[in-house]
């Protein structure tokens, strides 16, 4: 099955070719038996992905079932994965199966992945690497034959590090990594979105179709979209229904767009709708970095006429009489009223020392690591804990940097 198959078969709209290769992986990996991690922002549409796989493997004809770990209470997160024996817990007044039992020869989504408790990790691992698991309050292993699809927003290297996901299920998980583009990163999609909302919440409410002027296009094109295509199909279902106009201008989209002083709209946006500034973000940026490399030229021309004991070039590296020369070791001139430049270099006595203080990140990381452990005395996991990183990130710098103790 093609991609663009693909997209009619599960109503995929959007043309962007982050979008298709996340498609074309999903196609790749369905007919395997790997588990998969489904990565993206909130509201981008990972659970579609899920479908996709199940729809073109082998499991087609067996159950699917999608379940969002997110919304499940820790105390009874395992009992629904795995189920429970009639008396395990308080309310277990009888035998129960956890999807694990129940969709055996099928696919199980896990939505929200990382909002996992850590024994329930445990488990988790246990079941993609030998396909056992046990039922809560029973000490008899099962099999399973289930094909497990991830997904979740979570930065989950970052949560590692915080201790809140375990490493090894990661990357058992992570067999084949599918990332879903946010929205921002598909704008040539967001028209052709908004227009097939805009028809479907017509039909569903039995109004004209809303329609946006020239102008309202390019806002909805350029804004950064934080909710993403959720956000982009609650705005437009507001405007089907609210607006008696359905000619949408772009000061009435703006009404619905958080922060409608346009703070979430690029800076160019930003700047033509106040109507002053030619500008864009990029020429603004350019012109700071040649500025300040302009005064890191002059102010190394003159410091290397300073150490020489030659005369410094006006003209070329103007330099204030306040920054660098002190005023009763210098001879100055008055170019214009409150500005003065010195025209004699500053010699450096034999005695005087100058200071090399090092900026150096790693030095100072090294450094810190090392007096908290020896404050502890050696004790690491006290030691990480002052430091505000999890023993593991510790243990990685010690080796890095080769501190003993």
């Amino acid at each position: 099955m093609g991609i663009q198959e693909i997209k009619n078969r599960f109503g995929i709209i959007g043309t962007s070719a982050l979008l298709d290769h996340a498609i074309d992986i999903a196609r790749q990996v369905a007919p395997t038996d790997l588990s998969v991690l489904i990565t993206g922002e909130s509201g981008t549409g990972k659970e579609i992905f899920p479908q996709i796989i199940h729809f073109l493997s082998s499991r087609k004809h067996g159950p699917n079932i999608a379940v969002n770990c997110g919304a499940i209470p820790e105390g009874t997160i395992d009992s629904e994965l795995f189920g429970h024996e009639k008396g395990s817990f308080t309310g277990a007044h009888e035998a129960r199966k956890g999807y694990f039992e129940v969709v055996n020869g099928g696919t199980i989504f896990l939505d929200e992945v990382a909002e996992l408790p850590l024994m329930t990790q445990v488990r988790l691992l246990r079941v993609l690497e030998t396909g056992e698991f046990m039922r809560v309050g029973s000490s008899k292993v099962q099999k399973t034959n289930v094909r497990v699809v991830g997904a979740t927003n979570v930065n989950i290297p970052e949560a590692i590090d915080r201790g809140k996901f375990r490493e090894d299920l990661y990357y058992r998980l992570n067999t084949v990594p599918i990332h879903v583009p946010p929205l921002r990163e598909r704008k040539e999609d967001v028209f052709l979105l908004f227009r097939k909302f805009a028809a479907d919440f017509a039909d569903r409410y039995k109004m004209p179709v809303v329609h946006l002027q020239p102008e309202a296009q390019r806002i909805l094109s350029e804004y950064r979209w934080p909710g993403n295509v959720r956000q982009l199909k609650n705005v437009t279902e507001q405007l089907s229904i609210l607006e008696q106009n359905k000619e949408i201008s772009a000061t009435v989209l703006m009404k619905y767009l958080p922060g409608d002083n346009g703070k979430a709209l690029p800076m160019v946006l930003r700047e033509e709708m106040k109507g002053g500034g030619e500008f864009s973000e990029r020429e603004l940026l350019y012109k700071v970095l040649f500025d300040m490399k302009k005064d890191l030229t002059d102010l190394k021309k003159v410091v290397a006429s300073m150490m020489n004991g030659s005369q410094v070039n006006l003209e070329e590296s103007p330099v204030y009489e306040h920054e660098l020369y002190p005023r009763e070791r210098a001879e100055v001139i008055e170019t214009e009223p409150g500005v003065t430049i010195s025209t004699k270099p500053l010699k450096i006595e034999p005695h005087e020392e100058v200071e090399d203080e090092s900026l150096s990140l790693s030095d100072k990381e090294k450094e810190m690591i090392r007096k908290a452990i020896e404050k502890h005395k050696g004790k690491r996991k006290e030691a990480a804990r002052e430091l505000g990183i999890s023993e593991r990130t510790l243990y990685r710098k010690i080796n890095e940097y080769q501190i003993k103790g």
